[in-house]
């Protein structure tokens, strides 16, 4: 039910619909030449706009508004246009903030599936990235009030593919985006750099830069188009020699040809090759990035030990370790270096015929701990304590686990690893205490466990990845439907994008909400629980309070009937 305004030639003009049957109005919808252009939505049906829309030819850009205070926190859909338009409006304001809303973000970062060297680089790179825009904001000279965003200049976009070191899938990209923009007669170019699209939007990862007259676009390669992530550390190529750009491009080259390696052996003499390499490149750099390309070279022989392409990678960490030696100066790389050895002996070992899985896992646990003892400051010692407690917690020490997590907490207390430690203690302490879970579904709507009261709930943190929990849901679906009065089931999807949600849902409907943000086991709704592996369900009473913590779904039908008592 709804009013609708119409010109005096029949088109509309204002659409207002209460679209749940509240008598409030949820949905404000606006025309232009009789093409709605623009929309408001109350999707949580309080009264507040919470998300707005643009359509037809106003564009594509979806809002979101998480406190409705009637500014956009996240831009859930946004093309590369709109989002270079957004750039230059924040430069043109100084306003840091409406440029964070289309920079990339840690959580978004994390569900993108790159390689562990491109992540780190990315992510020390963003970091940074709120500080310099304001640097870079205050600079710019020749724009304001009158300008205006004119258009887009890009090269089309490109697929970096799965695999590329180590990435687990595709990633779509813009290079050396150009937004053309113009004040009053005069005419500019602003770099906004390279744009990465993340589910049905794109956000940037440089900050943007006003190019003068007669400059041209600066490193024309791009940021994932000029060599492999594994090969370049941002800052190793400032000012690089002569033959440090032979090393990198005879490295590009080699990772070609192990992308299209066609057997164990050819992937083994690549793989050496590429560590030949990385090293040459790490003792003809400057002292200042020499740590970097020896921490990759450490990072590349961990994961091809690990694949199984390379086992000689175990004798060349021993060999590496040995070079850095116990100089204070690089203890920190030297910390980094042994624990991907450890990670790596014992993802070797696990693989090994006839493996004494039990032993295997008591002599990583006995190294790990080692390793803390020798190391107990440096960033890695953070997870090697993680899984220490994951370890123990598996094992039913739960007092050794929490002591584990106590200790990341406190050594480690500003780290993403302290924060997964935090909610593991909270959801090992949950029993008996009431659960605040708050989250939105993929439409956008808001997920409250409070809202369950009165009613068993199961919690069950899930992905399309795990067989068993979608295993599960059969006999989930059976129980709510057996006892669809005491008995209700929320969702918590850990997949890394809503793709892989949406497109299960389609083919699987499930008959109770989902929430979902994007992240994986890295998301929000992850770390405040503590969860670390899927399948987790978790069973609160009538009155919100955990009663299991870690139920399988053979037991909630005991536990149904007993708390229905």
């Amino acid at each position: 039910m709804g009013w609708l305004v119409e010109d005096p030639a029949g088109l509309p003009l204002r659409r207002f619909v209460d679209t749940n049957g509240d008598n409030k109005v949820d949905q404000w919808c606006y025309y232009k030449d009789g093409l709605e252009v623009y929309r408001d939505i109350d999707s949580d049906f309080n009264g507040k706009a919470d998300q707005y829309r643009w359509f037809n030819t106003a564009g594509t850009r979806w809002g979101l508004d998480k406190d409705e205070d009637g500014l956009i926190d996240q831009w859930r859909a946004i093309s590369a246009e709109e989002v270079t338009a957004e750039v230059v409006a924040a430069l043109v304001q100084q306003d840091s903030q409406r440029f964070g809303r289309v920079a990339l973000a840690p959580e978004e970062l994390a569900a993108l599936g790159l390689g562990p060297a491109r992540s780190k680089e990315l992510a020390e790179r963003l970091s940074t990235l709120g500080i310099r825009f304001k640097e870079a904001a205050t600079r710019v000279k020749g724009l304001g009030e009158k300008t205006r965003w004119l258009h887009f200049s890009g090269h089309r976009p490109g697929v970096v593919p799965a695999g590329t070191d180590g990435a687990t899938r595709d990633v779509v990209v813009y290079e050396n985006v150009v937004a053309l923009v113009e004040t009053g007669q005069q005419s500019a170019q602003v770099l906004i750099g390279t744009l990465i699209k993340v589910g049905e939007g794109w956000r940037v990862i440089d900050v943007p830069e006003i190019l003068s007259e007669g400059q041209t676009r600066q490193a024309e390669a791009g940021y994932f188009f000029r060599a492999a992530p594994a090969s370049r550390p941002a800052t190793a190529m400032d000012a690089p020699n002569e033959k440090s750009l032979q090393l990198l491009d005879a490295l590009q080259k080699l990772d070609a040809a192990l992308s299209q390696a066609s057997s164990a052996e050819e992937s083994a003499r690549y793989q050496a090759q590429r560590a030949d390499l990385l090293e040459r490149i790490a003792e003809e750099s400057k002292p200042q990035d020499r740590a970097l390309w020896l921490r990759q070279l450490a990072d590349l022989l961990g994961a091809a030990v690990q694949s199984g392409q390379f086992p000689e990678g175990m004798k060349r960490l021993e060999a590496l370790l040995a070079k850095i030696g116990r100089d204070p100066q690089q203890r920190e790389l030297a910390a980094h270096v042994r624990f991907v050895q450890i990670s790596a002996a014992y993802a070797q070992a696990m693989q090994a015929k006839g493996a004494d899985y039990a032993k295997v896992q008591a002599d990583w646990l006995k190294a790990l701990e080692s390793f803390v003892t020798e190391y107990p400051s440096t960033p890695d010692s953070a997870e090697a304590m993680l899984q220490l407690a994951i370890a123990q917690e598996f094992a039913g020490r739960e007092e050794e686990a929490r002591r584990w997590y106590g200790r990341i907490t406190n050594d480690f207390s500003d780290s993403p690893t302290a924060r997964k430690a935090a909610g593991a203690l909270h959801r090992l302490q949950s029993v008996g205490k009431v659960l605040t879970l708050v989250g939105k579904s993929p439409s956008g709507t808001t997920v409250d466990l409070a809202k369950y009261r009165g009613q068993v709930v199961l919690i069950q943190y899930w992905a399309t990845w795990c067989e068993p929990c979608k295993a599960d849901m059969a006999a989930l679906k059976e129980l709510q439907s057996k006892y669809s009065r005491e008995f209700a089931v929320i969702g918590v999807n850990l997949d890394n994008t809503d793709a892989e949600l949406n497109a299960f849902l389609k083919e699987n409907p499930l008959p109770w909400s989902q929430i979902f943000e994007p992240g994986g086991l890295e998301s929000r709704p992850a770390v405040e629980m503590g969860i670390l592996t899927l399948p987790t369900m978790i069973l609160v009473d009538q009155e919100g309070r955990v009663v299991h913590r870690n139920i399988t779904a053979g037991e909630i039908e005991a536990e149904l009937k007993r708390l229905a008592r």
